[in-house]
């Protein structure tokens, strides 16, 4: 185990290393001159060469390129072309914010897809199987952006029970849990309907293998067959799918960070990307990314403990 570990994160470590190279890359042969935004409309041509310079514009690709790399072996982000901060800080600001929307999102993911799958799969073409899977049908192919907006119509402006948008506070607290209500169901629709789907599936190939029956034969209590033994063996896939929904619950989280006017990483992604701040582009799009890979590591190391017979040896 302790070798593959020590693998992953040198295999981490390279997918990273060529990320921020394509990253990089991307964003400098991206139209557009930021040296112009930071100087100002106004400026003149010797006020933009000033700033070409004082960014390390002017220097060749490559010599840019591991200026940066060597930055961000010393945690060093830069600093940002519009505030003048230091990038890590400013994210350290905003980064709670997208996890604590990710992760209750993730949550409610949970909580409400992998039930509604054993239901389904146990309630196999019937009226429930049918309706689930319709409604799951449909949470996939609602864009949030759109089901947000609809979400602050009717609890916000119509009903007036729940606020608009910003958060100022962890979801497990009463007033977060207001804030994050909204935006989380708007996230997590898709990741409900994922789960839904990939839930039953697993559901109804556990359900038909022998050991179930052979359970079901020396009279097992029906809750102890499904959740002692179906549930932990369908878990395998589930696990999965929670790696790739979180890359995908941090993606979305920037479109929907955008329509409850929440201040993370998301909405700081967006308004770099706007202003050609490029800097802050660069170490959002790692960040994002890093988070992403270290789930899905965790995700693997996970199997190990829910099915022993897997290992890394």
């Amino acid at each position: 185990m302790r070798r593959y570990v020590i693998k992953r994160i040198l295999l981490m470590f390279l997918l990273l290393l060529g990320m921020s190279f394509i990253i990089f890359a991307s964003l400098y042969i991206a139209p557009g001159d930021p040296e112009t935004m930071v100087a100002g409309a106004s400026a003149t041509e010797e006020d933009i060469a000033r700033v070409r310079v004082s960014l390390g514009l002017d220097k060749p690709f490559l010599v840019q390129y591991f200026t940066y790399l060597k930055n961000l072996l010393s945690l060093d982000l830069g600093t940002s072309y519009i505030s003048r901060q230091p990038i890590l800080d400013e994210i350290a600001v905003r980064l709670p914010n997208t996890l604590n929307l990710a992760f209750a999102s993730m949550l409610l993911s949970v909580l409400v897809g992998i039930p509604t799958g054993i239901i389904t799969a146990l309630k196999k073409d019937t009226l429930v199987d049918n309706v689930l899977t319709t409604g799951s049908l449909m949470g996939i192919s609602i864009p949030n952006f759109w089901l947000g907006t609809m979400l602050i119509y009717v609890f916000s402006v119509v009903l007036k029970v729940l606020p608009t948008g910003g958060m100022t506070h962890f979801f497990w607290t009463p007033t977060g849990l207001r804030q994050v209500i909204l935006p989380a169901v708007a996230l997590s629709t898709s990741t409900v309907a994922s789960f839904t789907r990939i839930g039953r599936s697993a559901m109804l190939d556990v359900l038909q293998s022998d050991y179930i029956r052979t359970a079901k034969s020396k009279g097992l209590r029906r809750g102890t067959v499904i959740l002692g033994h179906a549930l932990r063996n369908a878990l395998i896939p589930l696990v999965t799918q929670f790696g790739t929904s979180f890359g995908g619950l941090l993606g979305g989280a920037i479109i929907t960070e955008q329509v409850f006017v929440i201040n993370g990483i998301g909405t700081y992604l967006i308004n770099a990307i706007t202003t050609r701040n490029y800097p802050v582009v660069q170490s959002t799009v790692l960040v994002i990314a890093t988070m992403f890979i270290v789930i899905n590591l965790l995700v693997d190391l996970l199997y190990c403990v829910i099915d022993p017979r897997i290992s890394y040896e």
